[in-house]
C-alpha cells in the first residue's frame, strides 16, 4: 500500500511541475522574434519543434514572452478576427463561437514577462499554457490549424516574423 501511495505521489508531484516543455521534450527552437504594432512592441514569440522544417505532422509548440499588458478579452477577439480573416471560406458561427468559447478559457490577462505557450498535437488539437498551468486542450485539429495559422499561414499580417518563427532566412 505504501509503494501505491508513493507512486502516486511521484506521479501526482511530476503533473504538478509540467510545463508546456514537457508536451514537447525533443523539440528544438526552430526561430524567435519579435511582433510589434506602430513601433510598439507587444511580445518575443519563439517556434519549438520536433521536426525542422516545422510541418503539422510533429508536435510544435508556439511560446510567447509578453512585453505589454492585454486583457484576455482582446487577446480573443484578435485572434478570432484573424482566423476569419485568413480562413479560406467563411466559418460557420457555431464553429467560431465554440472557437471564442474556448480561446476565452485558455487565455488570461498578460502582463509584461507573462508567458503563455500553445503546443499543436497532431490530427488532435491544441494545448495552452499560461505559464506552467496548463489553461485548456481541446480536441479539435481544425481549430488548432486555425490558430497556428495565426503565425504561420503564408498572409499572416506579420510576415517577417513568419519567416523568423519557421527559421526561414531573410
Amino acid at each position: 500500500m505504501r509503494a501505491l501511495a508513493a507512486l502516486v505521489l511521484v506521479l501526482w508531484a511530476g503533473a504538478a511541475c509540467a510545463d508546456w516543455r514537457g508536451d514537447v521534450p525533443s523539440a528544438k527552437l526552430v526561430g524567435e522574434g519579435e511582433f510589434s504594432v506602430l513601433g510598439f512592441r507587444l511580445y518575443r514569440a519563439q517556434m519549438w519543434s520536433e521536426r525542422v522544417p516545422v510541418d503539422d505532422g510533429a508536435r510544435f509548440a508556439l511560446h510567447i514572452v509578453y512585453t505589454r499588458s492585454i486583457k484576455r478579452e482582446r487577446l480573443v477577439d484578435t485572434g478570432v478576427g484573424e482566423i476569419k480573416r485568413l480562413a479560406p471560406a467563411p466559418i460557420p458561427e457555431d464553429t467560431l463561437a465554440r472557437w471564442r468559447a474556448d480561446m476565452t478559457q485558455a487565455f488570461v490577462d498578460v502582463a509584461p514577462g507573462d508567458q503563455l505557450s500553445a503546443i499543436y498535437l497532431p490530427d488532435k488539437g491544441v494545448r495552452f499554457y499560461a505559464g506552467e498551468r496548463m489553461t485548456g486542450e481541446f480536441d479539435d485539429p481544425a481549430f488548432a490549424r486555425a490558430f497556428f495559422g495565426i503565425w504561420l499561414d503564408p498572409s499572416t499580417r506579420a510576415p517577417t516574423l513568419r519567416k523568423q518563427l519557421l527559421g526561414v532566412a531573410q
